[in-house]
């Protein structure tokens, strides 16, 4: 049959045991500033320890292996008000998120453009992109951004 593409068949699939499937790619990433200012107060606040945060995010179609984020942030405390605070990453993830911004987005818009039910674009999103996303946290998502209004 001619067409512009070929199917390639999925290397993970049959595979019974999570042990089988293919290791992640590690990315690593370093957040580690000496100094930020305190959120509170507005001195600067230094650096007390490190700290390592690890996300999921889109996989590699290419090698069908899912990635992994590992972000290396500072922890500050603030001597003047006496607040410990993390380093933020607003770029890459929500706080105390375990997805990238990318991972949420494209769940996301499986559901609200393309109108598939959460459970089926979470399966979507385990198939195409590697990384298994709860169909409830795409839905708390799907809820906030309705709440907050399209981007």
């Amino acid at each position: 049959m001619e067409g512009s593409g070929s199917y390639v068949a999925d290397p993970t699939e049959g595979i019974q045991r999570v042990e089988d499937l293919p290791p992640p790619q590690i990315l690593r990433r370093l957040r580690n500033y000496r100094r930020r200012r305190c959120p509170r107060c507005g001195q600067r606040a230094y650096r007390l320890r490190t700290a390592q945060r690890t996300l999921h995010d889109l996989g590699d179609p290419l090698s069908g292996r899912p990635r992994q984020v590992v972000v290396t942030y500072p922890q500050h405390h603030c001597s003047a008000c006496g607040h410990y605070f993390n380093g933020d990453m607003p770029d890459l993830a929500l706080s105390n998120a375990h997805y990238t911004h990318r991972v949420m987005q494209t769940a996301v818009r499986l559901v609200v453009e393309d109108g598939l039910p959460d459970r089926t674009s979470s399966w979507h999103v385990r198939r195409d992109h590697r990384v298994f996303v709860p169909f409830a946290t795409i839905e708390n998502r799907v809820e906030a951004r309705g709440k907050e209004g399209p981007p």
